[in-house]
């Protein structure tokens, strides 16, 4: 009878332990995981530290899982009506082992630019920016491969089948998933070819905009009223894609119509301004620069210029446009000229003119 009491003593004091311990590790995990990167952190302050501020962020949650799951396995090795070495609660606890490590691959190299950047500029190792997508998304699709396989192993469950069996069906899965191989092979033109990178203002007859993303299947693109548009790989790469982003200068023309009234000194002089104007104007292009009376116009003399801005940047090419604009203006004034306006001028016979007051006349006398 004494050594049953003392035997329901201990019992009760291994279950009083063992919610102990449990508590303990579920409560204090984040604090766990906290003085780990901290002691990680102060090893690698003189190495990447970007890098295991990034290692930080993707294991974090793992590893606050993986101390609960020690946590569990210590309560339950103390704890006096469970065996700690049932086979199933074995293989749990090693597959959430192997579930926490591939979670934190997986967020690792969801972010894996950072890592791809690291390497370009340490190593000078040249990655394109377009292939740094696919790289990352291959990686967790090879990440997630092998955390399933190695978890069905762990269960003892024969994966040749599997693979044995996707072999059967390969030709069925080929004709079902033909749009998406289309697809997959049209990235991979992409990637190749390199008509255009991440960042990239495109047109195309399917869609214009900025590159933000490219996966296996499809590119999206940002356009410019602020729209995702998603355009399949395969008719990406089938259409004509025209890259302003590669542009080394971007192009302003346009024709400049004065009055009649101009004399010919005065054409000249004002030609020859405006062409010194576009020389000495630190954000033109001195290449190519033409200034020219073009035509005798409808409405006036037509002066044509065609020339290019040094930044191919939408919104500075903008501001140059607007300050040679302004600066023709100034020029023009000084001449005392006028800009050429469409306008009408009707003649009318002075006799049509008599006889439709004649007949205005008679119709009031009557």
């Amino acid at each position: 009878m004494f050594w049953e009491l003392v035997q329901q003593y201990e019992n009760q004091l291994n279950i009083a332990l063992s919610i102990v311990i449990l508590a303990v590790f579920l409560l204090l995990r984040i604090r766990f995981t906290a003085t780990i990167f901290r002691m990680l952190l102060k090893v690698s302050r003189n190495t990447w530290n970007g890098f295991f501020e990034q290692l930080r962020t993707s294991f974090e949650k793992p590893l606050q899982l993986l101390i609960a799951v020690v946590g569990i396995y210590f309560a339950v090795d103390v704890f006096p009506y469970f065996n700690e070495s049932n086979a199933l609660f074995n293989h749990l606890v090693r597959s959430s082992v192997i579930f926490a490590v591939g979670w934190g691959l997986y967020n690792l190299s969801s972010s894996s630019s950072l890592l791809f950047s690291k390497i370009n500029h340490k190593y000078n190792v040249k990655i394109d920016h377009i292939l740094i997508p696919f790289f990352s998304k291959a990686l967790r699709l090879i990440i997630v491969a092998i955390g399933i396989s190695v978890i069905a192993q762990e269960f003892e469950y024969d994966i040749n089948g599997f693979v044995a069996g996707l072999g059967i069906g390969g030709l069925a899965f080929a004709l079902a998933a033909k749009d998406a191989l289309a697809n997959l092979f049209g990235g991979i033109i992409i990637i190749t070819e390199k008509p255009f990178t991440i960042g990239d203002w495109i047109k195309t007859p399917s869609v214009e905009g900025t590159i933000e993303d490219i996966s296996f299947r499809s590119t999206k693109v940002r356009t410019f009223a602020q729209a995702l548009v998603t355009v399949p790989n395969a008719t990406l790469s089938n259409e004509a894609i025209t890259n302003w982003s590669k542009m080394g200068k971007r192009q302003i023309t346009f024709k400049l119509s004065l009055m009649y009234g101009a004399k010919r000194e005065q054409l000249e002089g004002i030609v020859k301004e405006i062409q010194v104007l576009l020389r000495h104007h630190d954000a033109i292009n001195k290449e190519t620069i033409l200034v020219n009376v073009d035509a005798y116009g409808e409405n006036g003399w037509e002066i044509f210029l065609y020339f290019f801005t040094n930044t191919t940047v939408w919104e500075e090419h903008l501001k140059v446009k607007q300050e040679i604009n302004l600066a023709i203006l100034a020029i023009i004034e000084r001449e005392k000229l006028e800009i050429a306006i469409p306008t009408r001028k009707l003649y009318v016979e002075p006799e049509i003119v008599k006889g439709k007051q004649r007949e205005t006349l008679l119709g009031q006398e009557s």
